[in-house]
């Protein structure tokens, strides 16, 4: 009783087609068949593809500090009083 003979097997089979349906299995098999391939290619590859580069460095008196965190900037005339 431990292995399966022929007729479980077709039933199996039978099982399979009715859920799936014949027209099905092709396209089922065929995404399985990419998703293995794809997987064994992303195992292979040392750095994946959508790497980002690295953004440019700017010296640090270069940089704008009144605006670099999106504060509003106001013009001058508005912060003198008089």
């Amino acid at each position: 009783m431990g292995s399966f003979s022929v007729w479980h097997w077709l039933i199996v089979l039978v099982v399979v087609l009715l859920v799936f349906g014949a027209g099905k299995l092709p396209k089922v098999a065929t995404d399985v068949a990419q998703g293995i391939k794809n997987f064994k290619k992303g195992m292979s590859d040392p750095k994946p593809e959508d790497e980002t580069p690295a953004a440019p460095s700017v010296p640090a008196g270069q940089i704008n500090t009144a605006n670099s965190a999106g504060a509003e900037q106001k013009p001058v005339a508005d912060k003198v009083s008089g």
